[in-house]
């Protein structure tokens, strides 16, 4: 399955692990704050729904900031906006570590947002066009897959600090930490070259304007793929934002035996980015992407609506997070592969973030509808309905599979 790797050359191996550290440490800082969540409801004495927004608030400007980002890349290049977004989001974590109330704290979390979202759209369009067409989804799927790595590291920081320290001081100490691997990642993206057209700065390399890929031959393509991104990023963010305290609250789980639960799902997500990404390559994205949202339909239901006892739930939460990983482990290839280069960092960014601009909604919607039913209830609801969105919009867009990108032409995300 990873045999693949060996045959990238050296620029392209940098190029992977840079982008692996990068999104391995957006994922890091963002789920240090759903970890956080009930540490500061306890601290400040704000509401679910309240907390719901503060994580809405950050996925709202992380969206406008993929789109804003993928357009720098188009039109000033990858590396280059690479560099800024790290340094971006570096400085606005810090600053979240000592915000003094809550007011601040959504400020740098919106600021800390922007920096995430251009990360991942200029990340993503870089993989793309620097390796193999071959093995295009594989890498870009496996990349997606150090999500469950930062999550990890999130999750085993947040289980250490918390048993040693007092919840007050505790978040603050954990949002701390999640500046310092930025400047390791900084210093790697620096050797990474720019992928040869942008370097040449050709004129069809060079996007005009954001707003392109609102024009024809690509404007129905970006519109279903902006609702594959509301499915896919909303039923992720409808269920692992609102999990730790669901397992806390609803199940009556210690901050210890939460995180071994979370730690189930965590492995299973990196084992389901990896396999849905080989097949990918082998089955196609459409086919992938049916059966992955087919399956996560099945165990969200499931997980949350059947009366599972909690050793039932630990066992249930393997395919839970495994088949969650198939729709994001495809994002990254399949957008990449519909637009042609001088739209593709903006058509990424605005498919990836328009879906991050409608979910990040969602968390707060979820603590809004816990005043009417269960928590459990509430995140499953949205959650299903997301990934039939996903679903039906798999169907409708283009198979893109082995898809030359240098030459891809405008409409090669429009069905036929």
């Amino acid at each position: 399955m990873f045999r693949w790797f060996s045959t990238l050359t050296k620029a392209q191996r940098i190029t992977f692990w840079a982008c692996f550290g990068g999104w391995a440490l957006d994922a890091l800082d963002l789920q240090m704050f759903s970890q956080a969540i009930p540490a500061l409801i306890t601290t400040w004495g704000i509401s679910k729904a309240e907390a719901g927004f503060a994580g809405g608030i950050s996925l709202f400007s992380l969206s406008l900031g993929g789109w804003l980002g993928g357009w720098g890349g188009d039109r000033w290049g990858r590396v280059r906006m690479l560099q800024i977004t790290i340094l971006w989001f570096s400085a606005f974590t810090l600053l979240t570590a000592v915000a003094q109330n809550f007011e601040q704290l959504l400020v740098f979390k919106a600021l800390q947002g922007l920096g995430f979202g251009g990360e991942w759209a200029v990340g993503a369009a870089l993989m793309a066009e620097v390796l193999p067409t071959a093995v295009r989804g594989r890498a870009l799927g496996l990349v997606q897959s150090a999500w469950a790595v930062g999550w990890g590291a999130a999750v085993l920081l947040y289980t250490l600090i918390f048993l040693y320290f007092e919840p007050q001081i505790a978040w603050r100490i954990l949002f701390g930490i999640g500046v310092l691997p930025a400047f390791l990642v900084l210093y790697v993206r620096r050797h990474i070259p720019e992928p040869p057209r942008i370097a040449r700065k050709e004129e069809s390399a060079l996007g005009a304007s954001p707003f392109v890929i609102f024009t024809k031959p690509l404007l129905m393509t970006t519109l279903i793929g902006a609702a594959f991104g509301v499915g896919a990023r909303g039923g992720y963010y409808a269920l692992m934002t609102w999990l730790p305290a669901y397992l806390q609250s609803e199940r009556h789980l210690s901050i210890s035996n939460a995180s071994g639960f979370l730690a189930v799902i965590i492995v299973a997500f990196w084992c389901g980015c990896a396999v849905c990404a080989f097949l990918m390559d082998k089955l196609g994205r459409r086919n992938a992407v049916v059966a992955f949202s087919l399956c996560c339909l099945i165990t969200v239901f499931v997980y949350m609506y059947a009366p599972l006892s909690n050793s039932s739930m630990l066992i249930l939460g393997f395919p839970l997070g495994f088949f969650a990983a198939g729709v994001p482990a495809s994002m990254g290839a399949w957008f990449s592969e519909l637009y042609p280069q001088y739209a593709r960092g903006a058509g990424v960014g605005f498919c990836y973030c328009f879906g991050g601009i409608v979910a990040s909604f969602f968390p707060a919607l979820v603590g809004k509808m816990t005043e009417h039913m269960s928590l459990g209830i509430a995140m499953a609801s949205i959650t299903c309905v997301c990934y039939a969105v996903v679903l039906v919009s798999a169907l409708l867009l283009r198979e893109t599979s082995q898809q030359n990108l240098d030459t891809a032409t405008a409409g090669a995300g429009e069905q036929h």
